[in-house]
């Protein structure tokens, strides 16, 4: 059995599990989001909290989509109640971002702009033009657009240039050294 998976997920008020045959749908004051049930394993909901338990003999495969079921379940819980957010920041000279409707507009040293759109369900805001706030319910969906803008410019470590995430740190290297 999975460490992971034996832990219960309490559920706040205002949020309730349900699970069909085939997916298991969590409604809370944010919205709703949808997982795929295995059928190697069965959801049960008591007393303010959901139980993940695996259905049957269990080995590796039974065991890993366990836990992957009890985490994406923890995770779509805390999603519909409080909400996902990463940062970018843009460095660079003359480098920037704004917002025409929902798309950005990136101009991050090319000849061209890049634009890029958000997916359905994520809300994307610029406070600066250096900086980017991506927010959505879903964990998974705010973490592939943040990679996808990311993906432009990444950092480079001589100069500290490109988009990185707020809270990464960029390991610099040092330039060609003259010696004589």
């Amino acid at each position: 059995m999975s460490r992971i998976g034996k832990k219960p997920v309490p559920l706040p008020t205002g949020v309730s599990v349900t699970s069909g045959n085939e997916n298991i749908e969590v409604k809370g004051p944010k919205g709703s989001l949808n997982f795929p049930l295995y059928p190697q394993v069965k959801l049960r909901v008591e007393g303010g909290q959901a139980l993940v338990e695996p259905s049957g003999e269990g080995g590796r495969e039974v065991s890993a989509i366990h836990g992957l079921t009890r985490a994406c379940l923890a995770n779509m819980v805390a999603g519909v109640t409080k909400g996902f957010e990463k940062k970018l920041e843009i460095h660079g000279v003359g480098w920037n971002v704004k917002l025409e409707g929902k798309t950005l507009v990136l101009s991050v040293g090319f000849a061209h702009t890049v634009k890029v759109a958000p997916p359905k369900g994520i809300d994307v805001v610029c406070p600066t033009n250096t900086t980017i706030t991506i927010s959505g319910i879903d964990k998974q969906a705010v973490g592939q657009f943040a990679a996808r803008i990311r993906k432009v410019r990444p950092p480079e470590p001589y100069k500290g240039k490109g988009i990185k995430y707020a809270e990464e740190i960029i390991r610099r290297k040092s330039g060609k050294a003259f010696g004589s």
